[in-house]
């Protein structure tokens, strides 16, 4: 079985930074910012595990890399931008947040159209 290092270690990264991330929230904030960062945990989280995913997917299609690349570069992105959002209250990270959420509904279409593509040895 051959892996994408690459991608597993960034979801890896990405997993341990939403775990991190949610930690704070539970226990560092207030409500508000607490569901700021609460979302962008969970979501950064499950990308972080489609990312991982793809990284293992078995006679990978360059589509499944690509949408495990997206899943966890917009999971992080829609993270940091609410990280921004509530603990810097920067308001230009508002418009930066649908940028991951882009990225990440396109990662999964694009594994809809990758298992529709393959075939099954049975």
């Amino acid at each position: 079985m051959t892996v994408n290092r690459n991608l597993a270690a960034f979801a890896a990264v990405n997993g341990a930074m939403a775990v991190a991330l949610g930690a704070f929230a539970a226990h560092g904030t207030g409500p508000q910012i607490k569901s700021l960062l609460t979302t962008g945990a969970q979501y950064q989280l499950t990308h972080a595990l489609l990312g991982l995913a793809c990284a293992l997917w078995p006679a990978r299609p360059r589509m499944i890399v690509i949408a495990g690349w997206l899943a966890t570069i917009g999971g992080l992105i829609f993270s940091v931008s609410l990280m921004g959002l509530g603990l810097l209250s920067i308001r230009a990270f508002g418009p930066i947040t649908p940028i991951g959420g882009v990225l990440m509904i396109v990662a999964w279409l694009l594994l809809v159209v990758a298992a529709l593509r393959t075939t099954s040895k049975a």
